[in-house]
């Protein structure tokens, strides 16, 4: 029996704050798969290693948790104002799909440093040495983000002192702006209400703030969950009970916010909605073992990804935990304090994180300009990457 080879693709395996995934530049991808479709999620499912019963991804790329089971697509922009395009797939572990539906706010962080060194940004945007604005047009929700990429002697400055918890090694920071996360014309709350009473069959009813910034996120308060918001990720992912009890509430509330018809559609669309739950400050010590006082923050948030509780904040939620803290009356910016806020420090599993937002409020429709944030990237191994011919 005769098989065929290993083909080899040009790849990037990179971290972007609190997540790794593997960069491909479209043009290098084999021609079947340049284009959305079965291919190409065959291909990206092979690279990672799924479906994997183990749950190990030993046979691939992936790191068998929703952080590192991520793959990142981008061609050069062909949209005025625009340099690059990025799109975003989310691989499942134990499942032969990719989700398409929403962005992965952490992986943004590297997508100009990627993008610079592969040459997709036109060279006279790249200063000897300053800071490179790559204007970067998000696919899978077509948005628009501009990263702040620090640059030395004409080249991605990586390493650098600034620290965010959830990695351990320091390295540069890179600002990120998620510009217009909710367009004027969408609705920010699906329900049009800024608190919902969310009723989940079988489990109970709970107030919720549903919201579409960043991506779409379902906040619950902790304490009417059996939390106290200082939780780490044995305490919910060593509890099937408790994940199959988030994720018949994630399936409804996507009903709620007409993401889907039937909680039957749910498996098929895992990545988004995200369900996250809220409390105020409190003492609690992060995974790492650091402190974390109550007074250096201004609410406790733990949020769920792809079916598990992640260990520390993906970027995404954090644009939509930035905008419902500026917006006064949801249960993010009650857990924080209430009242009219421009910034938001938050504690995580791995420790705290601070975002910015500006919210307003027009004619009844509240509107965010930008949310901002910093993180850090950097490049962990490039070459290429394998795998079997007939894989896709």
């Amino acid at each position: 029996m005769t098989h065929k080879p290993q083909i080899k693709i040009p790849a990037t395996y990179m971290r972007g704050g609190t997540s790794k995934g593997v960069f491909f530049n479209l043009n290098d991808l084999p021609e079947a798969a340049q284009a959305p479709g079965e291919a190409r999620d065959k291909l990206l499912l092979r690279v990672i290693g799924s479906p994997d019963p183990y749950a190990k991804h030993t046979d691939g790329m992936g790191g068998a948790t929703s952080s590192t089971s991520k793959t990142v697509i981008l061609a050069k922009s062909d949209r005025p104002d625009h340099d690059v395009d990025y799109l975003f797939g989310q691989v499942a572990i134990d499942k032969a799909f990719v989700d398409w539906s929403g962005n992965c706010g952490n992986l943004t962080a590297a997508v100009g440093s990627f993008a610079i060194a592969s040459g997709l940004v036109d060279g006279s945007r790249i200063p000897d040495n300053g800071t490179a604005v790559v204007r970067i047009w998000q696919k899978n929700i077509e948005k628009s983000i501009v990263a702040h990429v620090p640059i030395a002697d004409g080249q991605v400055q990586e390493t650098g002192d600034f620290e965010l918890d959830g990695v351990t090694f320091p390295a540069a920071e890179v600002k990120i702006e998620f510009i217009s996360p909710v367009d004027p014309s969408e609705a920010m709350f699906p329900t049009g209400n800024l608190v919902d009473e969310l009723e989940v069959p079988g489990i109970g009813t709970f107030k919720a703030t549903m919201i579409n910034a960043g991506i779409p996120t379902i906040f619950l308060n902790a304490a009417d969950i059996g939390y106290t918001g200082t939780e780490l990720q044995e305490a919910i992912n060593e509890d099937p009970a408790a994940l199959e009890r988030f994720e018949t509430i994630r399936a409804h509330g996507a009903i709620r916010m007409g993401l889907i018809e039937k909680v039957e559609e749910a498996a098929a669309r895992q990545h988004t909605p995200k369900v996250a739950f809220v409390a105020p400050s409190a003492d609690y010590t992060a995974s790492s073992g650091k402190a974390i006082a109550a007074d250096d923050i201004d609410l406790n948030v733990r949020a769920l990804s792809m079916g598990k509780l992640h260990h520390a904040m993906m970027g995404t939620a954090a644009v939509a935990i930035g905008t419902a803290a500026a917006i006064p009356g949801t249960l993010v910016n009650l857990a924080a304090g209430g009242g009219e806020r421009e910034s938001v420090t938050f504690g995580h599993p791995s420790g705290t994180l601070r975002v910015g937002a500006a919210a307003c409020e027009q004619n009844g429709n509240w509107i965010v300009e930008k949310v901002v944030m910093s993180r850090s990237a950097r490049i962990l191994m490039e070459g290429w990457v394998r795998i079997p011919g007939d894989a896709y």
